[in-house]
């Protein structure tokens, strides 16, 4: 092979892996995208949730603080 061939051989593989490394990111950045997406709906869900509860305490009288003692003790 001359020195010439051997050039373009590494070349023709450089660009291979570019390639493939390329498509990874992509989908990488495809997987962090929706993760993200789900994150924030989540983070939606569990504030609905403690918004909820909050309005479920109050209307049911639930004190805030620590629950007192019962009479035996």
């Amino acid at each position: 092979m001359t020195e010439l061939e051997t050039l373009t051989a590494r070349i023709d593989g450089l660009e291979v892996r570019i390639a493939h490394q390329d498509q990874t990111i992509e989908d990488l950045n495809a997987t962090i995208t929706e993760h993200w997406k789900q994150i924030e709906d989540l983070t939606y869900r569990l504030s609905r949730l403690g918004e909820q509860l909050r309005e479920v305490e109050s209307s049911a009288g639930v004190r805030e603080g620590p629950e007192p003692l019962p009479p035996h003790y």
